[in-house]
């Protein structure tokens, strides 16, 4: 299929297939006919489906490799901590799914019931999905077009039977493209709480995430805060601190300070932290508990220890329902191929 062009006028606008544009793209007559600017119906089914979710939060990141789906993980595990809590744990990484790696468990299958898709729980409060329990192997690539990954995550969010969630966290990859756009268009009408966002300390990360933060007003997204990952390195052995990721502009800090968003905390550069996520042979139960105490154990090297999740829980209560969201537009059919099932 022909890309649509770059300055395509939107479905929404008079020009819809009309303007000069719009000659050759294959949805002109789509557009040109009205039914793209139609609302898009799964928006009411996702906001039924999400009654039974209390908070939903995105996490975000505008550089890739910041640790963005490690926070993620953490951040679930410490709320999953109390076991009244229902937490869910959503990847829409759908070209790098690692968040079954990152919570061990690599292949686990989806399976259907009358209700829809079943999440992967590794306790009995943690429930997870993600498209690579979808994948064959986790080496297959997922080679899709926009569409196609518009069309997974609104699966996810309608067709997935979360149950009695009060946390859902939402991982997303880097970037401010489809898959951010989709899942804050489909979750308008449900609301999101917020998003947080990650960063690392040096000006080559925190430009990207102030193009996230521009990104998440302009869509009237809530920012609950910034937390800077991969703050500093103590050396275990001599316990001196050494910047391996120079604040050369002041770091989440001052940008904070200068956008005026909240700096949650500030994440060290421990192997405590990331060693249980990529250890083998360990059981769930082994695991979940070395990620917690590592997560503790670093915290204090820290001025602002690991408070995070409590941080997030709190922001999250006290955040007034955010404002109405730009409606999305409507999938347009993708013949691209893959290894995973559409629908």
């Amino acid at each position: 299929m022909e890309e649509v062009p770059h300055d395509c006028p939107g479905t929404g606008s008079a020009q819809a297939g009309r303007g000069a544009s719009c000659q050759g793209c294959p949805n002109q007559r789509l557009c040109a006919s009205g039914a793209g600017a139609a609302p898009d119906p799964a928006i009411e089914e996702i906001k039924e489906k999400m009654k039974s979710v209390k908070h939903k939060i995105l996490v975000l990141s505008g550089k890739g490799g910041v640790g963005k789906s490690t926070f993620s993980a953490h951040l679930a595990h410490g709320l999953a901590e109390d076991e009244n809590t229902q937490v869910a744990l959503l990847d829409i990484d759908i070209c790098g799914p690692s968040i079954p790696k990152i919570m061990g468990l690599e292949g686990e299958q989806v399976h259907q019931s009358g209700s829809g898709w079943s999440p992967v729980f590794l306790e009995d409060n943690l429930g997870v999905m993600s498209v690579g329990f979808l994948l064959s192997s986790p080496d297959d690539a997922v080679i899709w077009r926009g569409p196609k990954k518009n069309g997974m995550i609104k699966q996810f969010l309608r067709d997935v039977d979360w149950g009695e969630v009060d946390y859902l966290i939402v991982d997303t990859p880097p970037g401010t493209s489809d898959e951010h756009l989709s899942a804050v268009q489909y979750l308008a009408a449900a609301h999101i709480d917020g998003a947080v966002i990650i960063t690392t300390p040096q000006e080559v990360s925190l430009q990207d995430v102030r193009k996230e933060i521009s990104f998440c007003r302009k869509v009237k997204l809530p920012v609950l805060g910034v937390v800077e990952n991969m703050s500093s390195f103590v050396c275990p052995r001599c316990q001196k601190e050494s910047q391996i990721f120079p604040p050369t502009t002041g770091g989440a800090e001052v940008m904070c300070q200068d956008l005026q968003v909240p700096l949650l905390g500030r994440v060290p550069l421990d192997p405590r932290i990331g060693t249980p996520l990529e250890s083998s042979g360990q059981s769930r139960k082994e695991m979940r508990a070395r990620v917690l105490a590592g997560w503790r154990e670093a915290g204090q090297v820290l001025e602002t220890p690991s408070e995070e999740s409590r941080t997030f829980v709190a922001c999250v209560s006290r955040r007034e329902r955010t404002a109405s969201v730009p409606e999305t537009q409507e999938d347009v059919e993708d013949t691209s191929s893959t290894s995973v099932p559409p629908d």
